[in-house]
């Protein structure tokens, strides 16, 4: 199960964040245009939320079967020693649920704000934050030496 979750996980991020890119780039485009807000630009925040939402279900599930997290878990001070396994045990996710959380902040308050420019803007403000938090949760491989695909 742990080899499955680990390749869903790895494989969706990168739907994730083409989900992301497409929300804020079209948001940015539009504010930036001056475009009125149409169901598509609606649609993608909702996509890119959802995607958001079912990676972290992913990952839950994930961290609750990783031998690196019972590892670390077992012997913290071993752990915080270690760069990655402190990355994975404690930042990653902490990242990971900050950008869901500006995601949905986006979503929600682009759906009330007054005026296309105004719902242009906060996704544009919103989204790209998410992913700048995002990119920063990523484990790249050049990084901590994790593979761009599992599989």
């Amino acid at each position: 199960m742990y080899n499955f979750m680990l390749m869903l996980h790895s494989i969706f991020r990168w739907l994730v964040v083409l989900a992301a890119l497409a929300a804020a780039g079209k948001a940015c485009i539009g504010w930036l245009g001056k475009h009125s807000w149409t169901r598509l630009d609606d649609r993608l925040g909702f996509f890119f939320t959802l995607g958001m939402d079912l990676q972290v279900l992913i990952g839950v599930i994930l961290y609750f079967v990783s031998p690196l997290i019972h590892q670390a878990f077992g012997n913290l001070s071993a752990a915080m020693a270690d760069s990655s396994v402190r990355f994975f045990t404690f930042f990653h996710w902490l990242l990971i649920l900050v950008a869901v959380a500006l995601a949905h902040m986006g979503r929600s308050r682009s759906r009330k704000a007054q005026g296309d420019a105004g719902k242009f803007r906060t996704a544009a403000l919103f989204y790209g934050l998410s992913i700048l938090v995002l990119l920063i949760a990523i484990p790249w491989p050049f990084d901590l030496g994790r593979p761009w695909l599992r599989f």
